[in-house]
């Protein structure tokens, strides 16, 4: 089953259009979404969870349909964490944990105490003393403490120093351990995604470009880096985009299945794919 499935799915806006979207994310997977800013991620993820209703497509979260009456209840099988946290400024940690058990059918304290102390945050502070990496922590806690199959995780790891992003990534890493958790997390930090993803969903100016397994899109390309001859004799269909330099080098993201097999090609980055891939949409 797949922990979530968009199908044509359209949401237009007075000067935005998130276009026609159709990908899915198989159960006990990780999907990287990853755009620019306006790019519509955090469209997708206000749909996927019920804010705003589609003009045109189908969504389905955990098999549930997003406008069917029980979806309500998979939402308990969801936990959220946004780009900001949204906590009652005078509460402490201890007090949300106590909100949040009258929330959620199956909040564990325990385990939500546990994150507390992993992720050393004060229970007794009030929420408006922390930094922004303590509040961040405090929302991945509450949404990994009440036994959720999915998490649903947008710019989590936004604006964290790189030793906070990499103890988070390594818990989300933990939560998929088990086979039928899954995660949709958008970012700007594609290296993060590279670490954690197994697909990566690229989203440009409201349509989807490609969504891949991470490892076979890699595999379908690589980096040349050469002399500007050396690029001009590749067949057109072969280079994905170049960068010439001014003392005459060039760097190119090449399709390897068009390039000779002779060629030497170095292991590209996810970055490298998007930030060639967004040049070639600019140019066509």
């Amino acid at each position: 089953m797949d922990a979530i499935t968009l199908s044509h799915l359209t949401k237009v806006f007075r000067d935005f259009t998130l276009d026609n979207v159709t990908l899915s994310v198989p159960e006990g997977t990780v999907c990287g979404l990853v755009g620019e800013n306006g790019a519509g991620k955090t469209t997708i993820i206000r749909l996927l969870m019920g804010a705003i209703r589609p003009n045109a497509g189908e969504i389905s979260v955990l098999g549930h349909a997003s406008d069917a009456p029980d979806f309500r209840e998979a939402k308990e099988d969801i936990g959220i964490v946004l780009d900001e946290a949204y906590f009652p400024e005078v509460m402490t940690a201890l007090q949300v944990g106590k909100v949040m058990r009258d929330t959620y059918r199956r909040w564990d304290m325990e385990q939500f105490t546990d994150y507390l102390r992993r992720f050393e945050l004060p229970d007794k502070k009030p929420f408006k003393e922390y930094s922004r990496g303590m509040r961040m922590k405090l929302a991945i806690s509450v949404a990994l403490s009440h036994h959720a199959k999915l998490l649903v995780l947008d710019e989590a790891t936004a604006g964290l120093d790189p030793i906070i992003r990499d103890e988070i990534i390594e818990t989300f890493r933990e939560f998929t351990l088990q086979d039928e958790h899954s995660i949709l997390i958008s970012s700007h930090i594609v290296s993060d995604l590279e670490k954690l993803c197994d697909s990566i969903a690229f989203l440009h100016r409201g349509k989807l470009l490609f969504c891949e397994e991470k490892d076979r899109l890699l595999d379908q390309y690589g980096i040349f880096r050469g002399t500007a001859e050396q690029a001009d004799s590749l067949l057109p269909e072969a280079v994905v985009g170049r960068e010439d330099s001014a003392y005459g080098g060039v760097r190119a993201l090449v399709r390897r299945d068009a390039a000779p097999s002779t060629l030497t090609l170095e292991r590209p980055t996810v970055e490298d794919v998007i930030l060639f891939t967004v040049k070639e949409a600019k140019s066509a």
